[in-house]
């Protein structure tokens, strides 16, 4: 059982509120990035046409755009850490929306990858991340309920978008299409507007001020020690120079904490889920074309999509709700490594399935199960690190994910060419899912055990009155070297006499 819940956080969430209009903001900031690309395949058709270009060189539109909204995490953790949630998603939202206003004036495939890839796939970075982050500072006990609402903004968001971008694409061409998709983007601006910051910022003003104070107090003393005792000017010199370099090493470790790769949790996170989307998303890609492949017509085909996201849409709440109860709750992230062997469970069954209800089973039980993952893709990071730390480890994980994620379909349409056969794209599929989900499975449970036994000695170690002795002995042998020392701890020891004396004139005033 994993340890205890509790806020790092330095207060105490609300649960409620406000919050609930910050999950609403979350769900269309995170819903855009994961279903947009998606459903932006509608105009690939019309942009071979136009500029005379094969399906794999329209496909990297799409490949530039997961990738840079991935590969944007850690510029986007930067950021959030520097200025908040709010003002980076209105940016984002703004990027995205200029991204797509601008690829409606393209007149070559290149600057279409330049606008929609990178321009919109860096607004989406600053939009994924940031309602994910905001949603820990505002939850604590009901976390599970509210990442899995935000997180079903996805397939809302595709089930709204594949009909509207067919209907634009009819009625105003592609290019009057990219500007009314652009207009409809900068909505995120709006939803990020709802991130009221709450309670982190206040008191990290509050520590900027105090640390501020003190760092002048520690000058003056510094100076009027140089003036009192003139052979000191190079040592301390040295020594302010030292704290100088520290403090920029702080300062980079501040915005993006990179001792998250000592954390035992997180790494067996970032593994994982590293080799998970391998198989994650190319059944998703290759659903629509293996039933056109077993004969079944087009729109029988795309409606297996609508079907997907429809068991999605609710599975994603009432996993949260499952998820959030009492009994599931310590134990998410066996419960995470359950769903990801299920979704893989159904992988390596799919080639059983025979005929258009086969497939249709098939689908149903895809979606309960993408819907799952997703659910708690987030949450169980959130449950490994603490919400303070999330900033820098999703920024993380997301720029290690972005391979996988490009590697992904492109490996399994390489098997359905050498083989020319779908089935063993869903095998690897489902085999990378189940390996997976026994990995995490095996590895949480050693990271707990590792965590009870530390506790368990740290705890051994306090209570025992030998190891407190020795503590004291070995602190009193240094003051007595460093009473008795030669000439190397000179330095030390007139520092020492001075915060001495200082605090004796403090008494004394």
């Amino acid at each position: 059982m994993s340890p205890p819940i509790s806020s790092d956080l330095g207060y105490i969430p609300p649960d409620g509120g406000w919050g609930w209009a910050v999950v609403f903001g979350a769900s269309i900031s995170i819903g855009f990035p994961y279903s947009f690309p998606k459903a932006f395949t509608i105009y690939f058709k019309e942009l071979q046409a136009v500029y005379s270009i094969s399906y794999s060189q329209v496909a990297w539109i799409t490949s530039i755009l997961c990738a840079t909204t991935y590969g944007g995490g850690p510029l986007s953790s930067i950021l959030v850490n520097r200025y908040g949630s709010r003002p980076v998603v209105m940016l984002g939202g703004l990027l995205c929306g200029v991204g797509m206003i601008l690829a409606s004036f393209c007149t070559s495939i290149l600057q279409i990858y330049i606008c929609v890839g990178f321009i919109t796939g860096l607004g989406f970075a600053l939009n994924l991340q940031p309602s994910v982050i905001i949603i820990g500072k505002y939850f604590l006990k009901r976390r599970p309920i509210a990442n899995s609402l935000a997180m079903a903004g996805s397939p809302v968001m595709l089930c709204s978008l594949a009909p509207l971008n067919q209907f634009l694409l009819d009625n105003f061409g592609w290019r009057g299409s990219f500007l009314i998709l652009g207009a409809i983007l900068l909505h995120c601006c709006v939803a990020g507007a709802l991130f009221r910051p709450i309670g982190a910022a206040t008191a990290s003003v509050k520590t900027r001020v105090t640390e501020e104070g003190k760092a002048a107090l520690e000058k003056k003393v510094t100076e009027d020690a140089m003036e009192m005792n003139s052979p000191m000017n190079v040592p301390m010199e040295n020594k302010t120079e030292e704290e100088g370099g520290k403090n920029c090493c702080e300062k980079i470790n501040q915005y993006l904490d990179f001792s998250l790769f000592k954390h035992r949790g997180f790494l067996i996170y970032m593994v994982g889920n590293v080799l998970m989307f391998l198989g994650f998303f190319a059944p998703l890609v290759f659903l629509a074309p293996y039933a056109k492949h077993t004969g079944i017509d087009e729109y029988s085909a795309a409606f297996l999509l609508s079907i997907l996201a429809i068991v999605d849409m609710f599975s994603r709440p009432t996993t949260g709700i499952i998820a959030n109860s009492k009994w599931m709750r310590p134990r998410i992230q066996y419960f995470f490594s359950f769903s990801i062997a299920f979704n893989g469970t159904c992988h390596l069954l799919c080639p059983l399935a025979s005929g258009y209800t086969g497939l249709v089973i098939y689908t149903v039980f895809f979606g309960l199960a993408f819907g799952m993952v997703s659910a708690m893709l987030f949450e169980t990071l959130m449950d490994l690190v603490g919400a303070a730390r999330f900033t820098s480890a999703i920024g993380l994980v997301t720029i290690a994910e972005c391979c996988t994620i490009l590697l992904g379909p492109p490996l399994g349409g390489t098997l359905i060419d050498t083989f020319g056969d779908y089935k063993y794209m869903f095998i690897k599929c489902g085999a990378v899912m189940v390996l997976v989900g026994a990995f995490l499975f095996i590895m949480n449970y050693y990271n707990y055990r590792m965590l009870a036994k530390e506790e368990k000695e740290r705890k051994a170690k306090e209570d025992d009155p030998e190891s407190v002795r020795t503590e004291n002995e070995g602190r009193n042998n240094w003051d007595k070297e460093t009473t008795q020392g030669g000439p190397e701890l000179e330095p030390l020891r007139e520092e020492q006499e001075g915060l001495k004396k200082q605090v004796n004139g403090t008494n004394e005033f």
